[in-house]
């Protein structure tokens, strides 16, 4: 089993993601770290150092990795799934992609103090979260199997997710 979280940044990938792999008995891997170990850097430097399109190759290439593996829980990066072959790729390695789907407000409140993110690091953050939000919100629903509400609380949506995938319901 072969479960891709994807959606927005700050919408969960990461918290939902461990707990559900938990919940399921299957690794929990999250891409941006896998891409982090394997460079040597962080997501900032790949970005400062390399360039945004160098990491959404390396994006590419870590996706075709990890759809070897046998069974995983994958948060992917916010932009991954904007690429058509990334969506594409995951599709081939047979994992079901599930959007995590947070309202704008919400995101803009959980991201508003966010010192990580390359892309947020900008004195007009609630705009450039408003702006990249309505570029990626259609490309995230076209990219998923699932679309899952996830404004509530990760461990009871996890649950809620591990049911639900458990009775081949989602």
């Amino acid at each position: 089993m072969k479960i891709v979280l994807c959606g927005f940044m700050g919408c969960g990938k990461s918290s939902i993601g461990r707990n559900l792999a938990k919940i399921l008995n299957i690794e929990f891997i999250d891409m941006d770290n896998f891409i982090e170990k394997k460079e040597e850097l962080t997501v900032s430097e790949i970005f400062a150092q390399k360039g945004e399109a160098e990491f959404r190759r390396l994006e590419t290439e870590a996706i075709k990795e990890l759809m070897e593996k046998d069974g995983a829980v994958i948060a992917s990066g916010g932009g991954t799934v904007m690429n058509p072959l990334n969506v594409e790729e995951f599709h081939k390695g047979n994992a079901k992609i599930y959007f995590l789907d947070v309202p704008l407000a919400a995101l803009q409140e959980r991201l508003k103090n966010d010192r990580k993110r390359p892309l947020l690091q900008k004195p007009n953050r609630r705009e450039v979260i408003e702006k990249l939000y309505n570029e990626r919100y259609d490309k995230y629903l076209k990219a998923c199997d699932v679309r899952i509400d996830a404004g509530a609380p990760s461990l009871w949506l996890a649950k809620r997710m591990a049911e639900k995938i458990r009775n081949n319901e989602i």
